[in-house]
């Protein structure tokens, strides 16, 4: 509890999780409890861009009217309230949070534009920011509160209210946070079930934890073949992602694909290293982002139902899914049979005549019939893949590369295998990448370069997507 009259808190939410009703809550909690309160809000650029930040200022009522602030001060806020753990990281290095300021946040991630956008692994590290949080505030409260949401059927918002009540931040007690909920009159039985198991958490001291990964356990005849397989023939610290790979390999196509991976495994040898560098890599090149595998992706049911569960859908309601769609005639001509998509691209004249159709891109409502069956139809293209044009680009490319590992001594051989990084999505955003490590395995067939050379070379082209860094680094 704050050893001084003047109460000041900050609460950082995302778009469309309730701050301005947590702030609103806060408010009133003041006001009905002998405090004149104020809020105010600072928005964000957009929904994942940037957070808006909330201040809320109280002070016990007395017979001269106070002048609050209007924003949150750098060392003078007594509790930050963080709807995601980047918000919370944020508000740290904002210097909201000092040693005189409890914490309390949401310890899932929503990732930001930023994050997803980057060449490579852009993920801000989430067991820096626990420490962080740990060491930089007077307590940290933290938990998954869009779990605890989610398994009550609330919302986010009323749990980060229940876990501010737990804390015991604030000088009211429990019942005066729920009236305040009572008197928002919306959802309020719902909100209260949030209230009540985010501050169970707070009080019993849940711990905030990184993601966890969980192993995959095969569940068809096949796929136990290739499990044990894989413990009889590779070392254990490449098992975990190579049994993964075999689970996303079936996924993307067929158990013999799957083989036909694990033959690629055991054509590199036997060092650790490689091997668990390579079960990853390998796997996600051979599960390259076609537009069958598009198309796969967007009709299964489970996507549906994380659509629906996303925006809280209830049974008796209809969901309208419209997506943003612009496969281009190079994409268009790969998912024909190979000799057929050759014959077109190759051709100046139906180029010239086919590329308008596929100029702009179009929306696409996945939930009306018509481009349901058309896009099941296209996921249904599977069973043809190995015939198409861009399955035979694809093979080619793996090979030719797994080829370069092998000859390559081991430390350059893994720097190789880590280069498929660069190599990802689809569209323009796959010739970049791939643009980029055709850059970097020419330098080093031209020789020259080692492995300390390769991984510099890699680092900058994950650095930008326009491949600056990477022309810099080679002419250097």
């Amino acid at each position: 509890m704050p050893d001084r009259k003047r109460i000041t808190i900050a609460v950082l939410g995302l778009g469309g999780q309730g701050g301005g009703v947590l702030a609103d809550w806060i408010v009133q909690l003041g006001e009905r409890n002998g405090f004149v309160a104020q809020g105010t809000s600072v928005p964000g650029v957009a929904q994942r861009t940037g957070a808006t930040i909330y201040y809320i200022e109280m002070i016990p009522a007395g017979t001269t009217a106070p002048v609050l602030a209007l924003t949150p001060v750098p060392g003078d806020v007594d509790v930050v309230v963080a709807s995601e753990l980047m918000e919370a990281g944020r508000a740290i290095l904002r210097g909201f949070v000092t040693r005189r300021t409890e914490l309390i946040g949401s310890t899932h991630r929503v990732y930001a534009i930023s994050e997803k956008s980057a060449m490579g692994d852009g993920r801000a590290s989430t067991e820096r920011i626990l420490a962080a949080a740990g060491e930089r505030s007077k307590r940290f409260i933290g938990f998954d509160m869009e779990d605890v949401a989610e398994r009550t059927g609330s919302v986010i918002s009323s749990v980060l209210f229940g876990a501010l009540a737990g804390s015991g931040a604030l000088p009211f007690p429990r019942s005066a946070f729920e009236d305040a909920i009572r008197a928002g009159g919306k959802a309020v039985e719902a909100n209260l079930r949030g209230f009540a198991a985010g501050f169970d958490a707070a009080r019993s001291g849940a711990e905030a934890k990184a993601e966890e990964f969980q192993a995959v356990v095969p569940t068809t005849e096949a796929g136990r073949a290739l499990a044990a397989r894989i413990e009889a023939d590779l070392p254990h610290a490449a098992q975990f992602f190579a049994l993964e790979g075999v689970r996303r390999l079936m996924d993307y196509q067929d158990a013999a694909y799957a083989g036909l991976y694990l033959d690629r495994l055991d054509s590199l040898g036997g060092n650790p290293e490689l091997l668990t560098e390579a079960a990853r890599h390998l796997a996600l090149w051979m599960s390259y982002e076609d537009t069958i595998r598009v198309a796969d992706l967007k009709v299964r049911a489970s996507r549906f139902a994380r659509v629906r569960g996303e925006v809280k859908a209830k049974d008796d309601q209809i969901v309208r899914l419209t997506e943003y769609m612009h496969p281009r005639l190079e994409e268009v001509c790969e998912t024909l049979p190979a000799g057929l998509g050759r014959r077109i691209l190759a051709s100046e004249g139906w180029s010239r005549r086919l590329k308008p159709l596929f100029a702009k891109g179009r929306h696409v409502e996945t939930t009306s019939l018509r481009w349901f069956l058309i896009l099941s139809m296209l996921a249904g293209w599977r069973r043809w893949r190995r015939g198409t044009l861009r399955y035979q680009i694809e093979q080619a490319r793996i090979e030719e590369w797994l080829t370069l590992v092998r000859t390559s001594d081991t430390n350059a051989a893994v720097e190789l295998v880590r280069c498929q990084r660069l190599i990802k999505g689809y569209g323009e955003t796959f010739e970049r990448g791939l643009g980029n490590y055709q850059r970097i395995v020419d330098r080093y067939r031209a020789g020259g370069l080692d492995a300390g050379g390769i991984r510099r070379l890699r680092e900058a082209a994950l650095a930008d997507e326009d491949g600056v860094a990477l022309g810099e680094a080679l002419a250097s």
